[in-house]
C-alpha cells in the first residue's frame, strides 16, 4: 500500500507493530535511556498523525524495576525477577505516557502471555481489543507478563519478545514487523569478530543456512538475542508479515522503514496476509458450528461490509463455545463464509433475532454487539465467469 502524506512521506504500510528491545531502550546501562525512548516515541507520534496504526511490544520493565530498586547485581532468582518486572513495569508505562502525551496520543497497557493466545477465547479477546484500540486511535504498549509468566524471565529460548511481537503481529492482520535493537540485522558472521562480515540486505526464504547465521551472529541481546529474531521472523512471514531487524539508533528508522526504505534486513512474506487468514478460515478444518442469517444481514455483510449482529441470526445448528470458527450460512442454504464467533452456540440460541442493545438483559453479560466481527469475518463471493459460477473466497 502507498500513499502520499501532506509531508511528502510515501508510506508503504498501514498497520505496524514495533518491537523495540531492552538493550535498546537502557542503552546497555541500567535505566531506561530517556533520549532514546523520546526519539522513538516522537516517530511513532509522527505516523500516527499520518494515518499509520502503530502497536508497539516493549520490553525494559525488569531493567527499570532494578533500576529503581537500585540493584546492580545479576539477578538469577525468578521470584526476584517477577518483583523487578512488577515494579518496573508501572515506571516503564508511566514514561511512555508521559512521552507520547506530549504529542496528545493516548496509550493502552497490554500485558499477555503465551497461554493467552493459545486459548481460543483469550485469543479473541486479545484481537477484539487491540483492534478496537487501533479504531479508536490508541496506541498499544504490549509486555509479556512476567508477574505470572515464568518463560521470558527465564530466558527460555521461545519466551522472549521478540517473538511475542510476531505474535502480536499475527494476531492484528500487520502489514510489517519491525525489530528494533543495537544491531544493523543480520550479517554473515559475527560483525564483533569478523572485520569482513556484511549485512544481508534481504531475506527471502528462512532456511537452515539463515538459522545458522542466527547463531553466528548471537549476541545475547536482552532475553533473546540474534536466533529468537530470526525465529519471529520465521513465524510472522509465514503468516504474511514482512520484517524488518534493524538498528534503532539510527535516525529515523522507523519513518524510513514504513515510507519502504531499505535498511537492516528484511524479510519478505512467505505467503500473502490475506490468503493466509483466508486459508485458514474457510478450510472448514476447525469450523465447529453453523450461524443461518436473515436477507437484511446477508446484505449488511456481503454489501456493506458489516459485522453480524444478534438481530439477522436466523438459527444457530451445532455446539461450539466463544472464539471458535462457524460457517455463515443465508436462509437459502447457500455457504457465505465463516467467522470468528464472539458467543457460544447457547449464548446464540436466547439473542438470536434480538436487538443488540438487548444481549445483556438476556445473558447478565455482554461481549459486545458483534456476534462475528467484521475483522474476524472472510466471507466468499459468487461470481460468474463464462456462464457458470464460481465461488471465490474474499476476505473481510
Amino acid at each position: 500500500m502507498k500513499r502520499k502524506t501532506s509531508k511528502s512521506l510515501e508510506l508503504q504500510y498501514r498497520r505496524v507493530v514495533i518491537k523495540i528491545g531492552t538493550r535498546l531502550l537502557t542503552g546497555g546501562s541500567q535505566n531506561l535511556d530517556m533520549a532514546v525512548m523520546s526519539n522513538l516515541v516522537a516517530q511513532v507520534a509522527q505516523l500516527h498523525k499520518l494515518g499509520v496504526e502503530p502497536i508497539i511490544v516493549s520490553s525494559g520493565a525488569i531493567a527499570s524495576g532494578r533500576h529503581k530498586l537500585g540493584l546492580t547485581r545479576a539477578i538469577k532468582d525468578i521470584p526476584l525477577k517477577q518483583v523487578l518486572a512488577a515494579v518496573g513495569q508501572s515506571r516503564l508505562m508511566n514514561t511512555y505516557d508521559q512521552l507520547f502525551d506530549k504529542h496528545d496520543i493516548t496509550v493502552a497497557q497490554a500485558l499477555l502471555t503465551k497461554a493467552d493466545l493459545s486459548d481460543r477465547a483469550g485469543y479473541l479477546n486479545a484481537r477484539n481489543t487491540l483492534l478496537a484500540l487501533l479504531e479508536l486511535g490508541v496506541t498499544g504498549i504490549v509486555n509479556e507478563n512476567d508477574v505470572i509468566s515464568i518463560d521470558e524471565i527465564k530466558e527460555a529460548k521461545f519466551g522472549d519478545n521478540d517473538n511475542l511481537s510476531a505474535m502480536v503481529a499475527n494476531l492484528v492482520d500487520a502489514d510489517l514487523l519491525i525489530i528494533l535493537t543495537d544491531t544493523d540485522g543480520l550479517y554473515t558472521a559475527d560483525p564483533h569478530r569478523d572485520p569482513g562480515a556484511q549485512l544481508i540486505p534481504q531475506v527471502e526464504k528462512i532456511n537452515a543456512k539463515i538459522a545458522r547465521l542466527g547463531a553466528i551472529n548471537e549476541d545475547n541481546i536482552g532475553t533473546g538475542g540474534m536466533i529468537t529474531k530470526i525465529e519471529a521472523a520465521r513465524l510472522a512471514t509465514s503468516s504474511g508479515v514482512e520484517v524488518v531487524i534493524a538498528n534503532g539508533k539510527e535516525e529515523n528508522v522507523i519513518i524510513r522503514l514504513v515510507s519502504g526504505e531499505a535498511t537492516g534486513t528484511r524479510f519478505l512474506p512467505s505467503t500473502s496476509k490475506l490468503e493466509s487468514r483466508k486459508r485458514w478460515l474457510l478450510s472448514g478444518l476447525s469450523t465447529r458450528g453453523k450461524l443461518v442469517i436473515d436477507e437484511g444481514a446477508v446484505m449488511a455483510l456481503k454489501k456493506k461490509n458489516r459485522s453480524l449482529l444478534s438481530a439477522g441470526i436466523d438459527r444457530v445448528e451445532g455446539k461450539f463455545k466463544r472464539g471458535d470458527i462457524v460457517a455463515i450460512y443465508d436462509t437459502g442454504g447457500n455457504h457465505l463464509g465463516c467467522g470468528i464467533t464472539s458467543y457460544s452456540s447457547e449464548n446464540i440460541g436466547i439473542i438470536k433475532g434480538a436487538h443488540s442493545s438487548k444481549i445483556a438483559n438476556l445473558l447478565s453479560f455482554d461481549y459486545g454487539p458483534e456476534v462475528v466481527h467484521r475483522n474476524n469475518l472472510a466471507l466468499l463471493e459468487r461470481k460468474e465467469t463464462s456462464g457458470n459460477r464460481q465461488t471465490v473466497p474474499v476476505h473481510r
